[in-house]
């Protein structure tokens, strides 16, 4: 039975919407038993701190760090082929780069070429041909058409609105996720559709934000260390439900799915977006990085607390390159 905990971050808009979904789920079963277990030995790993540090130097203007980062995060999402299932690769500076790695070599590029893309009157004029260019690699990148689409729309608003720069838009807004809709979270979901995560489950609008939460946790991981912009309500966060964390916890033993939604992820048949067996995965991914953070903490309390997205990042990192199959769901937002 899915039961929030005590802890302020279960106030959070996004856990409180996955709640019912947990609780009434056919195809995904959360093992609380298996939560405990894995806490007991997980609180004595080391859990790394943001140091600012990125895998390419991008310079230190404050400004353009969050223009990247949200730019970026529009278009972090799918990068195996459906198809083949072979993965966008690019090599730069003579290193081969694959999946979102590749995907920031390619913006590495792109900045060293001089060329504007975090720019809204780029984004919002750009075409298939330019950005195919951007992202060159050993196959084209997934989904380009959906992507040339979501960069237009951007790029749009941020040109009626923002003098065309993401940064604008994050300096009129709180540094909160939550605050009476002025919100960083509340106002990125609202005022860019790209980044509106959410899922009709029964009758009842399931949030689940992972791009928007993803780009405002990057900021905070990139600009608190530097003293230049902290999110001032980051226990709120919330795991960044994708293709991964099911995994690690499918092999951990916390997650236990129907026989039938079992076979669907085995013999990668692909799994709708807004299926009952998607929402339920990613309902559940974020219910149990919630539970297990909640879980980690009181077992070693002389720490400083986890957040959410450090335990989400010790299943990505553990489990993104395992052999063990994941869902295959053809979307824009993960």
């Amino acid at each position: 039975m899915a039961t929030a905990g005590h802890t302020p971050m279960w106030e959070s808009g996004v856990l409180k919407s996955v709640l019912p979904v947990v609780e009434s789920a056919t195809l995904v079963h959360v093992n609380e038993q298996k939560i405990n277990e894995v806490a007991d030995w997980m609180a004595y790993e080391e859990f790394p701190k943001p140091d600012g540090s990125s895998l390419f130097d991008y310079g230190d203007d404050p400004n353009f760090l969050m223009d990247l980062t949200l730019v970026t995060n529009v278009l972090n999402f799918a990068f195996t082929n459906f198809e083949s299932g072979v993965k966008f690769e690019t090599e730069y500076h003579g290193k081969v780069y694959s999946d979102s790695e590749a995907m920031m070599a390619c913006f590495h590029r792109t900045i060293k070429a001089g060329i504007p893309f975090f720019d809204g009157h780029f984004l919002s004029q750009i075409t298939r041909e330019q950005l195919g260019e951007i992202f060159s690699g050993n196959i084209e990148i997934p989904m380009l058409d959906e992507r040339v689409v979501l960069l237009r729309q951007v790029g749009e608003k941020l040109v009626a609105d923002y003098a065309g720069k993401f940064h604008a838009f994050v300096r009129d807004c709180s540094p909160r996720l939550y605050d009476g809709g002025n919100g960083l979270l509340e106002r990125l979901t609202t005022e860019f559709p790209r980044f509106e995560d959410v899922s009709d489950y029964n009758g009842r609008k399931v949030q689940i934000y992972k791009l928007a939460q993803l780009g405002i946790w990057g900021m905070h991981l990139a600009l608190s260390p530097r003293g230049a912009w902290k999110l001032e309500d980051a226990h709120m966060l919330t795991a960044f439900a994708d293709y991964i964390v099911p995994v690690g916890m499918r092999v951990t033993g916390i997650f236990e799915y129907e026989p039938e939604l079992e076979l669907q992820i085995n013999s990668l048949t692909e799994v709708k977006r807004d299926s009952t067996a998607e929402i339920e995965l990613r309902a559940s991914s974020i219910y149990a990085i919630a539970k297990l953070t909640d879980a980690v903490n009181k077992r070693r309390p002389q720490f400083t607390p986890l957040l959410q997205p450090q335990v989400d990042f010790r299943f990505w990192k553990a489990y993104h390159a395992t052999h063990w199959p994941h869902h295959l769901t053809k979307t824009t937002m993960y």
